[in-house]
């Protein structure tokens, strides 16, 4: 074996774990606005957390933080029946990726949300879901909006004859003044998810994005010019090369991010529809971190360990890199 090439595999390993030190530690710390926050990860099946999302959870779960994250999975990914004893990997992944008790993972078994490639999840059933969890006012007001609904579509002119009986009964009395209407609300400030893309492509992951969307819409309906309560962020998709270049995209990952930052404050597009925020989240894994997001795939979902998630393991950049983006 020639002298260069044996130098080169001596150094090539040596010069990769310096490159993931010098960048690990040039991520941004987390933001100020990402403190003492309610924080939701939704996923549509066990290990997703874990596979795709574990830098987000291990940087947000920093007890300096006092963050309070959860997990919600819409499944139990029972489509070779393992649903219970996915349910119990997930609950041990979550802990070991930071989460403060089994108790703040929240796993459905329901038939809308059935795990599966051919499975159609409906964004509003989710949403529905969504809603119950972190804003039943959104529920409870449907009624009532049928009921307007039904008032809006009597005859004109009983109306125009109740306004004008109206008027004349508030003659030389002291007209009541309805009470300022709530702003938009929310038990949760932040809610982080799959993009439009689903990272895998998976239709259920996919779901996830739109209902997401939507459940924020819904939440903000009838508060134009309102902060929104609910920062939401999604976990972009990147092509195959991307995917599974492991720590070497952290480089142009974390120079995306910074042009981001620069050309939107120069355009003065930066902004959340939040009155704090930021438009990227960016969290790169050290050695550490890496190894405790192993141990939850390893050793948290061991029934999903089967030849290609090794693969993913050591090459997948979804294990060392999150950069999230925020939805308008």
């Amino acid at each position: 074996m020639p002298f260069t090439t044996l130098v080169t595999l001596i150094l090539a390993p040596v010069l990769l774990f310096a490159l993931w030190h010098v960048t690990a530690n040039s991520s941004p710390p987390v933001p100020a606005f990402l403190r003492n926050k309610r924080i939701i990860l939704l996923i549509a099946h066990p290990d997703d957390e874990s596979m795709f999302f574990n830098p987000t959870l291990q940087a947000l779960t920093d007890p300096q933080l006092q963050n309070h994250v959860k997990i919600l999975c819409l499944s139990t990914g029972d489509s070779e029946g393992l649903g219970q004893t996915r349910r119990l990997e997930l609950e041990k992944a979550a802990v070991t990726l930071g989460l403060r008790r089994r108790e703040d993972v929240f796993v459905l078994d329901d038939e809308r949300f059935r795990d599966g490639m051919h499975e159609d999840w409906k964004p509003e059933e989710v949403v529905r879901v969504l809603a119950s969890a972190f804003a039943p006012h959104l529920n409870a007001t449907a009624p009532a909006e049928r009921e307007k609904e039904k008032d809006r579509r009597k005859g004109k002119s009983k109306h125009t004859k109740f306004s004008s009986s109206s008027s004349a009964t508030t003659t030389g009395t002291t007209a009541k003044t309805s009470p300022p209407p709530e702003g938009p609300r929310a038990s949760i400030d932040v809610l982080i998810t799959f993009d439009e893309h689903g990272i895998s492509g998976h239709p259920n992951h996919k779901a996830l994005y739109h209902a997401a969307t939507l459940f924020v819409k819904q939440i903000m309906k009838g508060h134009a010019g309102c902060a929104c309560p609910v920062a939401l962020y999604t976990l972009p998709s990147i092509n195959i090369v991307r995917k599974y270049s492991f720590i070497l995209d952290a480089v142009p990952t974390l120079l995306g991010g910074i042009y981001g930052t620069i050309f939107g404050n120069v355009m003065g597009t930066r902004g959340t529809g939040n009155k704090e925020g930021a438009d990227r989240l960016v969290f790169v894994n050290d050695l550490p971190r890496y190894w405790k997001a192993r141990a939850a795939m390893t050793d948290g979902h061991k029934s999903q360990m089967i030849w290609f998630r090794w693969g993913w393991i050591a090459l997948g950049r979804y294990m060392v890199v999150n950069d999230l983006r925020s939805e308008k």
